[in-house]
């Protein structure tokens, strides 16, 4: 399951059932989500396979207009109480014989409690009115136009739901996997995982926000400069890129026993399937000194959880790396060699992709795949999370099926307890120790990031 405190969000998120409220998932940061507060989102040039986190800035809308008094207004509703409890208790056995000899026993225990009193925070309509009058900062605009160029979207928070007093959250369970696999050999699979958490949160964290895309004009603000809005800004291809393929025309999909044209594209698991493998193509064109260094450069900062660090190794990334040389970009530029400095603009959107798929992905996640990788068992974890996509994609409902043993017998060990995990953090509803699962569709998007990060890790380890 997610962290403690992205289950709680999220879990409140649901409860108050507004489509536009989006959960907070890092404590550190809530505070950073209140209302007038700024976001950026990088723009994909893909279809959207999987959630963009909403990154703050050191910036408010106050930061951005020029003064004016008074203060502007907010509207508080509240307080309301929210009360979460689960308790969860499961047991399993897996017997299989078909082809391959596999017994394996499971136990697992979950329980986590969180009550919460809670107000929101939200700026009116007429408050929203007065400041769109007012005009921009000129000193403020570089700023701006600094993200216009590394293709980011600015957003600024229009309500927050905050907590009214300090709140303690609380998470026990654990997890044991026992059992014994026979190939032509003997291999025997054990994992055992058990916590005792707990969370203080104090007065006035945000637990969830709404936003408002800002949109500026070429020759500045307009009075009609802040709307809800996506694709404000147009966006430039990097210079020396290639051009991304545009999907094939969408194949007939059977669904309950007849035929519908999906033209989604991100309904089709062959679009997601056909990106990623444009883009390891893309990565196989780098030399092995430098997906050796991108590979260590991402491994370093999982086994430290080091989120921040990813971030700024993307934000790098996007600029101009010759910016960085006396600091984290120099480091990595220095480890690189000539081929990457020579190639910057060719290869940079490409391990960017990696990244943002990476960034997708929650905090528990980041320490498994750093496992995975030094297990060197992501080849093996990519092919069981696309035998999970490839038939399930297209089902928006809840449907169960079924590991493929073959897939997993490939893990070996406490390989299997670390790819369960991995598949439980996505939101995979699983059974301990048995290769019965349920598709549930708030999992296809990060089980799409999953399969793209394994994806191209595993092409900068196997190059």
């Amino acid at each position: 399951m997610p962290p403690l405190f992205e289950r709680i969000s999220k879990n409140l998120v649901k409860e108050l059932g507004d489509k536009d409220l989006r959960p907070v998932k890092c404590p550190l940061e809530a505070r950073k989500f209140q209302q007038f507060s700024l976001l950026r989102k990088r723009r994909k040039t893909g279809l959207q396979f999987w959630e963009q986190s909403d990154i703050p800035v050191d910036y408010s809308l106050m930061d951005i207009l020029e003064p004016s008094s008074p203060v502007p207004e907010t509207v508080v509703t509240g307080p309301f109480l929210f009360s979460d409890t689960v308790v969860l208790k499961l047991k399993a056995l897996m017997d299989v014989t078909a082809g391959l000899e596999m017994t394996v026993r499971g136990e697992a225990a979950q329980s986590h409690r969180a009550s919460l009193q809670f107000r929101s925070v939200a700026i009116p309509p007429k408050t929203w009115e007065g400041l769109q009058k007012r005009k921009v900062l000129d000193q403020k605009l570089l700023f701006l136009e600094e993200f216009r160029n590394k293709r980011y979207n600015l957003y600024v928070v229009t309500e927050a739901v905050e907590l009214i007093n300090q709140t303690v959250l609380q998470d026990k369970g654990s997890m044991t996997v026992l059992g014994r696999c026979r190939l032509p050999w003997t291999t025997r699979v054990q994992g055992a995982q058990e916590r005792d958490r707990t969370l203080a949160l104090p007065q006035g964290t945000v637990m969830a926000y709404k936003k408002k895309q800002l949109v500026f004009q070429e020759n500045g603000w307009s009075e009609q400069s802040l709307k809800e809005a996506e694709g404000a800004w147009e966006l430039k291809e990097a210079e020396g890129g290639r051009e991304r393929p545009a999907p094939a025309a969408p194949a007939a999909l059977p669904v309950d026993g007849e035929e519908q044209r999906d033209f989604s594209g991100a309904q089709n698991f062959k679009y997601l399937q056909e990106e990623v493998s444009w883009e390891m193509e893309a990565l196989a064109q780098l030399s092995k000194d430098t997906q050796d260094a991108v590979f260590h450069t991402i491994l370093k900062d999982l086994k430290l959880k080091d989120r921040r660090a990813l971030q700024d190794f993307m934000d790098m990334l996007d600029g101009d790396p010759l910016a960085h040389a006396d600091g984290f970009g120099g480091t990595f530029l220095s480890e690189m060699g000539e081929d990457l400095r020579n190639s910057w603009s060719r290869s940079r959107s490409h391990i960017i992709y990696i990244l943002d798929a990476i960034m997708a992905l929650n905090d528990t996640q980041h320490e498994l795949l750093a496992q995975s990788m030094e297990k060197r068992i992501l080849l093996q974890q990519r092919e069981l999370v696309r035998s999970i996509l490839e038939p399930n994609f297209k089902y928006p409902l809840s449907i169960p099926f079924r590991l493929e043993p073959e897939l997993l017998a490939q893990l070996q060990e406490d390989g299997v307890a670390v790819t369960f995990a991995l598949l439980q953090e996505c939101g995979l509803r699983m059974e301990p120790g048995s290769p019965k699962a349920t598709w549930d569709l708030e999992a296809k998007k990060p089980l799409c990031a999953l399969y793209a990060a394994l994806s191209g890790l595993q092409q900068l380890v196997g190059a």
